[in-house]
């Protein structure tokens, strides 16, 4: 896809075009193909994969991998990355499965938080870092902790789920690796589980595969097509998101039932200068601060439109109280996940239901 394009026509032309043949090819379920071709058995090989994966790949600004879900990609890039006794640096605010499962690895783990202070890097292999992060939407300076992590030897991933491939490319600012849970706003639908490692590494690249072969993490063949059939209005949906948590975010702040106001959209917010240098765009994620567990239970049930979900990204605008999962945040800090219902409509409901 040429590169000059806008995102809405990369995502809506993410396949090339042939002519007699579908917009996107359907779902191709074969466990074995007849051998003297490109592929040869189902755990290793699928035309709708790689049909995503050149799509993906396209928007990160490397090679994608394709995977089962956001947690098995980051797993296995993990597996392929660290050897015993390495150290690796993660996000103390990011999503809290990721350090479950480093903590379960024979490695070294250093928290740091997304906006920093980082640590010294020397001796360690691995930055993974969630920019904005989830659930507290922090911004870390992507170029300037990649800069500082080559020089110390590091390889730096940056978890791309919130920002998503148009609205920021972490390859770009110096990044050696992205990883997304495609579950979310790609797929856009709340119908998928999916996950992808992107990366301009070859070898990198090539080991990710061979660790998705021989390890059996591969994605289902419907899965994937359901989330590439989803990618195609990722440019609109992101464009009404961020309308919509842009709107609230107006609605919100000063509001006395709220507190801990974030989205990195905002000019008042203390991520915004950083995120609108390496941002595209800005999602429809924010997160807020009601009294207690409580308050956020009585939200729930006068909302119409708002529902208690514990992913985001979806089509519906969702809710969810972090501290439920065991994320070391207050009581009612909730993630708003804005969804593509109309501005007024929304912003209506949310004041009503506070």
């Amino acid at each position: 896809m040429n590169e000059d394009f806008g995102d809405g026509t990369r995502v809506v032309h993410s396949v090339p075009a042939v002519a007699g043949q579908p917009f996107l090819p359907g779902p191709v379920f074969a466990s074995a193909y007849h051998l003297g071709g490109d592929d040869t058995y189902g755990r290793a090989h699928n035309p709708g994969w790689r049909a995503l994966e050149d799509a993906l790949g396209g928007l990160d600004g490397g090679e994608a991998v394709l995977f089962p879900s956001g947690m098995a990609a980051i797993s296995t890039l993990l597996r392929v990355v660290l050897a015993p006794g390495d150290a690796v640096v993660l996000p103390s605010d990011g999503y809290y499965l990721t350090r479950t499962l480093a903590a379960e690895l024979p490695v070294r783990v250093v928290e740091a938080p997304t906006a920093g202070p980082y640590p010294p890097l020397d001796g360690v292999r691995l930055v993974l870092l969630e920019s904005p992060s989830n659930p507290g939407l922090e911004v870390c300076d992507i170029a300037a902790l990649s800069a500082a992590a080559h020089a110390a030897g590091a390889l730096v991933a940056v978890d791309n789920t919130t920002a998503t491939p148009l609205g920021q490319r972490p390859l770009e600012l110096g990044a050696d690796v992205v990883v997304s849970s495609d579950t979310k706003a790609v797929a856009g639908h709340s119908d998928v589980l999916l996950g992808h490692v992107s990366s301009r590494d070859p070898e990198l690249v090539g080991r990710l595969r061979s660790a998705r072969t021989v390890g059996g993490a591969v994605p289902g063949p419907f899965e994937a097509w359901l989330a590439h059939r989803g990618l195609g209005t990722l440019d609109l949906r992101l464009a009404r998101q961020a309308q919509n948590a842009a709107a609230l975010h107006e609605a919100l702040k000063g509001h006395p039932a709220v507190s801990g106001l974030r989205w990195p959209g905002s000019p008042e917010d203390p991520a915004h200068a950083v995120a609108a240098r390496q941002m595209r765009r800005f999602g429809g994620v924010l997160t807020f601060v009601l009294r207690d567990a409580a308050a956020v239970a009585r939200f729930l049930e006068r909302s119409a439109l708002v529902a208690a979900s514990t992913s985001f990204g979806g089509l519906h605008t969702t809710l969810d109280r972090r501290a439920q999962w065991g994320d070391p945040v207050p009581e009612g800090l909730v993630r708003l996940s804005a969804g593509c219902e109309d501005t007024a409509d929304l912003v209506a409901d949310v004041l009503a239901s506070l």
